[in-house]
């Protein structure tokens, strides 16, 4: 019989929780769930686990795989189940909290046996013996809250080959060389003062420049497909987010305060009201439409301090925002624009295994049933009709309407959630909003929720890790440094300087003391795309010697050439150097 990962992972919970016992004895058990690639469990006792005990715990958890153990379930009464863990506190607890109608079962393997809903296999001997691995040990509050116990968790990674695993670990292990977190501060792109401003990015001068790359990327797609753009105030008053139904849905997480004339005004977590008000000025006829409206909005947003991460998870950031206003007749054909944009926009990011999921309608939401009916199939019959595959989400809509998120794969196989495009019926009608039609009546537009990037500074930091902060020559915000062998040449490399910088080329020079091969490898320690070398023999055939950051040299190189070679590159906005 075959069973899915997530049985297989949470049998191991137990049988991890058998060995723990085993090994040491008195034991309080809490909680051990199957989790994304594996499990964990929650013990209280007296010994303090270490990475150490690793090898004798998996040594133990093995021998009771082989022993064939048999899972066997077994119902009881609420009486029955306070007295069989009568000295589990942890289990005690749950039990109480149980629903008074819910059945409760307990699973017993051998000598063990533990409180739990199930399913597990059937025997020790249908689980894998290696493809899984005791991962790490952190401390977890019971229930989560402060004011209880501090508990033992370990974490276990469990696949359903020891291949799986094994190429789980790697990656993760390239993942954590390839950390934002890390590479940003080596490379001098940004830093964060926790202490300050947390949540809030302090951008240096390279971050800043990447950064205001992409948005001039952006910016430039955008215009050639036929967007406006605006910019619409930070702080305004909290009424605007009270109609759209933002503050009743997210008010928690809002920066807000009150005037002096009692007035209660919001730094804008969100973009849309203002692109609300921005179409509710003057009047829109039938010929402004579709009205593309495209905003790089600044927003805020209160995360808790536990929940915030490098670029990933920030309290400060800047959307690439854009709000689509169209007729009912043209709201499909808007949407496959857009999916074809956003696809058009990945690529050019080297983002080519893209998947689409499409979230319907949540448990609360606002708006009518039958426009969700309409806003759901209006997305699906523009997938289905164009050949898009998709996974269907069901309930993980916006309250609002029905959305597309587009998940990409990157450099090392890690997927992120990125740019969404939502259908949107009832902002227009919560604002009023109006254009006049062909035969001169007043009609309600439809509008699309669209960001690409999400947030710019999210984006930056997939990208350092896509690229290992290799970036590309066009977003690379140092292109090339000048090194001169000696000092005897230097007034050689000042010239050839000038060249780039007369061509617009952004470069560093490293006139400094250590020896060429240091300053060659401190810059390709700062993932520097080109070093330009010059000597004797340069200097002599007016030429110059190239080395990239990848350790490859051509010599004899004509500088008016290799100046126009990367001003291509960059124009074409090449993904390699």
């Amino acid at each position: 019989m075959s069973y899915s990962i997530n049985v297989i992972r949470h049998s191991l919970a137990h049988v991890m929780a058998a060995a723990v016992k085993n090994l040491f004895g008195d034991v309080k058990f809490a909680i051990g769930p199957d989790i994304d690639n594996g499990f964990y469990y929650d013990f209280d006792l007296e010994h303090r686990f270490s990475e150490e005990d690793f090898a004798k715990i998996e040594f133990e958890m093995r021998k009771i795989i082989k022993s064939d153990g048999r899972f066997v379930r077994e119902a009881l009464s609420k009486d029955e189940a306070l007295k069989m863990f009568a000295d589990q506190p942890y289990k005690i607890d749950l039990i109480q909290n149980l629903p008074a109608d819910e059945e409760i079962s307990v699973y017993k393997l051998r000598n063990f046996v533990d409180l739990c809903r199930g399913p597990h296999v059937d025997s020790t001997s249908d689980l894998p013996r290696d493809s899984f691995k005791l991962d790490k040990i952190a401390g977890a509050y019971w229930r989560g809250d402060s004011n209880n116990k501090m508990l033992q968790r370990i974490y276990a990674l469990v696949f359903a080959t020891k291949e799986e695993l094994d190429a789980y670990i790697a990656q993760r292990e390239e993942a954590e060389k390839r950390d934002h977190r890390k590479l940003g501060p080596a490379l001098d792109l940004f830093h964060f003062e926790p202490d300050y401003a947390p949540g809030a990015v302090f951008w240096h001068d390279k971050g800043y420049t990447i950064y205001r790359n992409l948005i001039e990327f952006m910016r430039k797609k955008q215009q050639d497909a036929g967007y406006i753009e605006v910019k619409t105030p930070r702080v305004m008053d909290r009424v605007l987010w009270e109609t759209s139904g933002h503050w009743e849905k997210y008010g928690q997480h809002n920066y807000s305060g009150k005037t002096e004339d009692d007035k209660v005004f919001c730094i804008r977590p969100m973009n849309c009201p203002g692109g609300m008000l921005i179409f509710g000025q003057g009047i829109k006829s039938y010929k402004d439409l579709p009205l593309r409206v495209a905003e790089f909005g600044e927003v805020n947003r209160y995360e808790a301090s536990g929940a915030l991460h490098g670029l990933l998870r920030v309290r400060e950031f800047t959307q690439d925002d854009a709000h689509i206003f169209c007729t009912k007749a043209q709201m499909e054909e808007e949407c496959l624009k857009t999916v074809k944009f956003i696809f058009e926009i990945y690529k050019g990011f080297g983002f080519e295994n893209v998947e689409i999921k499409l979230s319907t309608r949540p448990e609360k939401r606002i708006g009518s049933d039958e426009i969700w009916d309409i806003s759901e199939k209006a997305l699906m019959d523009v997938l289905d009709h164009n050949g898009y595959k998709y996974e269907i989400q069901e309930g993980e809509g916006a309250f609002y309407g029905p959305k597309l998120e587009f998940v990409l794969k990157d450099s090392i196989g890690r997927s992120w959630q990125m740019g969404t495009v939502q259908l949107d019926m009832s902002l227009p009608e919560r604002f009023d909003l109006s254009y006049i039609a062909e035969d001169g009546s007043k009609q309600r537009p439809v509008m699309w929720h669209r960001a690409i990037l999400g947030s710019i500074e999210r984006f930056l930091g997939i990208l350092i890790e896509n690229y290992d902060g290799k970036f590309p020559l066009w977003l690379a915000p140092v292109k090339a440094v000048m090194i001169p062998i000696s000092e005897k040449h230097i007034e050689y490399a000042d010239k050839v300087y000038e060249e780039f910088k007369k061509a617009g080329i952004t470069i560093e020079k490293d006139y400094s003391n250590e020896s060429m091969q240091k300053r060659i490898r401190d810059a390709q320690l700062q993932k520097i795309p080109y070093m330009i070398l010059v000597g004797q023999k340069e200097e002599d055939e007016g030429k110059i010697s190239i080395r990239t950051r990848d350790n490859k040299q051509e010599n004899g190189i004509e500088i008016s050439g290799f100046i126009k070679e990367i001003l291509n590159k960059i124009s074409n906005r090449d993904l390699d150097i």
